[in-house]
């Protein structure tokens, strides 16, 4: 069965390939320039998989400094303390957190459409639309999503969405500055981008290219975006993420993660011990360096 598209989210698709809009057809749709054809999946999403090679010209310029967040704090995410959006009641769905929540936007109008960028089996669309979102699942090859796509050339018009959520995606990409400045040219102006990215979790078998605190905010600063937050996860440690992805194969999380946990509470009694003896907090350094994850907010504020 073919999942049903609204009329909104049609008004916005575009050729993978050369930008033009599609037309719909009773199989899927088409270019109105190239003439580019695409099919509904077995599943009933949109394939607008790009069919033939893109070439994406980057530019880069090398700074005297290396360092593109001088004078930035990497601090842990806290809750905001003036949410747009009440999520008292909600339920939490895996891989987002009550403070990352806090943050999102509040859809501004009925009509509002927002990108569930890698939505895999569309675990957060409860959450998008509790923001009053219009939610577009999109994913590479999730059968519960709306569209089939590639993020390195996403099929939409510039300045489609109010919001785009984008979890645990940006390991994956082969080429993240490319992904990055597509999320920014189809994102508003003042738009929203909340999302995470792995940083000491372990290899799973199709990743890239998992990111320190640096290389996170050099990837969105570079695809245009006001970064505002990029924090390290306090909950998700390199040793929880561990444990919880494969270091004890078929054994059940919690129980993985129960072996672990001694050797947790030695990691950060002995940090805190060095902080005693030389009279320097370095928590949030630890926090930094031994995150599993960090989750990032960003603005296009042009």
């Amino acid at each position: 069965m073919k999942k049903n598209l609204s009329e909104a989210v049609w008004k916005i698709l575009s050729c993978s390939y050369c930008g033009a809009p599609l037309e719909r057809t009773d199989t899927g749709a088409i270019c109105t320039k190239c003439e580019t054809r695409y099919e509904y999946s077995p599943s009933g999403s949109l394939n607008l998989h790009p069919q033939r090679t893109k070439c994406y010209q980057l530019d880069f310029e090398i700074e005297p400094s290396h360092n593109p967040a001088d004078g930035f704090a990497f601090v842990p995410l806290e809750e905001n303390p003036h949410p747009q959006v009440d999520f008292n009641g909600q339920k939490i769905p895996r891989h987002l957190t009550r403070e990352m929540m806090s943050y999102f936007p509040k859809a501004k109008t009925s009509n509002s459409l927002m990108l569930d960028l890698g939505s895999g089996s569309g675990i957060h669309k409860e959450a998008c639309e509790h923001a009053g979102f219009k939610r577009v699942g999109f994913d590479y090859s999730a059968p519960e999503a709306d569209i089939l796509g590639d993020a390195h050339t996403l099929p939409f018009q510039d300045n489609s969405f109010d919001f785009v959520l984008c979890i645990t995606v940006l390991q994956y990409m082969r080429y993240p500055f490319v992904m990055m400045q597509e999320v920014f040219r189809v994102l508003k102006p003042h738009g929203k981008l909340i999302g995470t990215v792995a940083f000491l979790e372990p290899y799973n078998g199709v990743g890239f290219y998992n990111n320190t605190h640096l290389g996170a905010y050099n990837v969105l600063q570079y695809g245009g975006f006001n970064v505002e937050k990029l924090s390290p996860s306090k909950s998700w440690s390199a040793l929880t993420a561990l444990a919880s992805m494969g270091l004890f194969p078929k054994m059940p999380r919690r129980v993985a993660q129960s072996l672990v946990y001694p050797l947790e509470v030695l990691h950060r009694l002995w940090w805190w011990m060095g902080a005693l003896a030389t009279g320097k907090n370095n928590e949030l350094m630890r926090l930094r360096n031994f995150a599993g994850s960090f989750t990032f907010v960003a603005s296009k504020d042009t």
